[in-house]
């Protein structure tokens, strides 16, 4: 029981923290149909076959390195901003986004 409450709250704390620091490109529901997300081409996290290829241990990477293309920055690097917990959040509300 205190582990699903646990679970339950890393999630609220994820779908927090995206809408605080990764919806501005990814969208409040992780289409990616924003503004910056079209300029950066962001992944559709809705996605099936997106959520299917993305590993966890790769997203959390991204969360915490950012996410580069050769010089150009994709993504900003939230490894010093973020705890461990909060990428782990992170990814877990990134699941639930799945269609």
């Amino acid at each position: 029981m205190l582990a699903m409450s646990a679970l339950c709250l890393r999630a609220a704390d994820g779908k927090d923290l995206f809408a605080k620091n990764c919806a501005k490109c990814h969208g409040e529901d992780g289409a990616g149909k924003t503004k910056m997300g079209a300029k950066l081409g962001v992944k559709d996290l809705t996605d099936a076959k997106v959520q299917a290829d993305l590993k966890d241990e790769a997203a959390a990477k991204a969360i915490k390195e950012g996410v580069k293309d050769g010089d150009v920055t994709k993504m900003k690097a939230f490894g010093d901003t973020l705890s461990d917990d909060d990428v782990k959040a992170l990814v877990a509300h990134v699941r639930t986004l799945k269609k």
